[in-house]
């Protein structure tokens, strides 16, 4: 008798292909708005890349640091009142009008660990009979919350639930530890346990 074969499913391969394209998407923007910036800078980069020698890339180094420099720039600019103050006249008058433009700004801000929202908060929720790692991100009128549970090891795939209050258990870790352990497979999942138990206990 021949031993049976498990062949992967179709929900496999269609899992695997998104994980993939939420990993590479992405990445292939960001170097594709990167490579455009450079290439409208070159131009006043090109005098100065002239002095130097022939063997080096000059053009494109300058363009890439000038282009650093910009960002950089920007970032200090929009930590100061007037340009947090013109940065959230932006957002409310455009970008928040771009589905999951909110969401993703707060995961990108907790991610560099600058925002003190609610949202995406790490958090133990009730699934079933069991407590699994997940993200609050936002409370409901009515008390609830809406959670991200992502998939294991790519966080920016999941599902996401409506859960009651009680079945969601904020925790008071950094939300990188959080998504450390959800990328290494639940291992280090002791420390949000404990720090559940802390809060618990703190009630």
């Amino acid at each position: 008798m021949k031993p049976e074969v498990t062949r992967p499913s179709h929900g496999f391969f269609a899992g695997a292909l998104i994980n993939g394209l939420l990993v590479v998407v992405p990445f292939y923007l960001a170097v594709l708005v990167l490579l455009k910036a450079m290439q409208s800078l070159v131009g006043l980069v090109r005098p100065i890349a002239a002095l130097l020698p022939d063997w080096m890339p000059a053009e494109d180094l300058l363009a890439l640091l000038l282009v650093l420099a910009l960002c950089f720039l920007v970032g200090v600019a929009v930590r100061m009142p007037i340009g947090r103050a013109v940065r959230e006249r932006i957002e409310k008058s455009l970008f928040q009008r771009i589905p999951g433009y909110a969401v993703f700004r707060g995961l990108a801000q907790q991610m560099a660990g600058e925002s003190r929202e609610s949202a995406w908060k790490p958090a133990l929720v009730e699934i079933e009979d069991a407590l699994v790692p997940a993200f609050i991100i936002e409370e409901l009128d009515d008390g609830q919350f809406t959670v991200f549970v992502p998939s294991v090891p790519t966080p920016l795939a999941g599902a996401v639930y409506v859960l009651r209050r009680e079945r969601v258990h904020p925790l008071d870790v950094p939300f990188t530890s959080a998504l450390q352990v959800i990328s290494k497979w639940g291992s280090g999942s002791k420390a949000l346990v404990a720090a559940m138990k802390t809060a618990q206990a703190d009630r």
